[in-house]
């Protein structure tokens, strides 16, 4: 196995939704907590086709800080209180640093309710 199949079995196993995209603004990839959240696979197609026209003012800008300085990573989004979660949209850089693409992190704030290592005894 190489290192990208452990990276893409992380992503997989997110139940957060996860929806990385290029530069173009182009789906590369959507795990499946995200296809289950938004009803549909975007992979290839522009994540631009179902923002409103504001939305994908804030997307450019973004993404233009990213841009400007390869310490400009992360960036706070929103705040969904109905979710508990907070949103980030998420630099993506190769190995020396170029900026690649970008994904939304959703951090939910919930404490877990279930029993730690529940099911180790079967």
């Amino acid at each position: 196995m190489e290192l990208k199949d452990f990276f893409k079995s992380v992503i997989d196993q997110d139940a957060a939704p996860v929806v990385i995209c290029n530069l173009q603004h182009t789906v590369v990839y959507m795990n499946a907590a995200a296809v289950q959240r938004y009803h549909v696979d975007l992979t290839g197609r522009s994540i631009k086709e179902c923002h409103a026209a504001a939305s994908n003012a804030l997307i450019d800008r973004v993404v233009a800080w990213f841009a400007e300085s390869a310490d400009n990573n992360q960036l706070f989004t929103s705040r969904n209180d109905k979710e508990n979660k907070d949103v980030y949209m998420v630099a993506l850089r190769d190995e020396q640093g170029a900026l690649m693409g970008y994904y939304e992190k959703h951090e939910y704030r919930n404490s877990e309710t279930a029993v730690p290592y529940a099911g180790l005894d079967r």
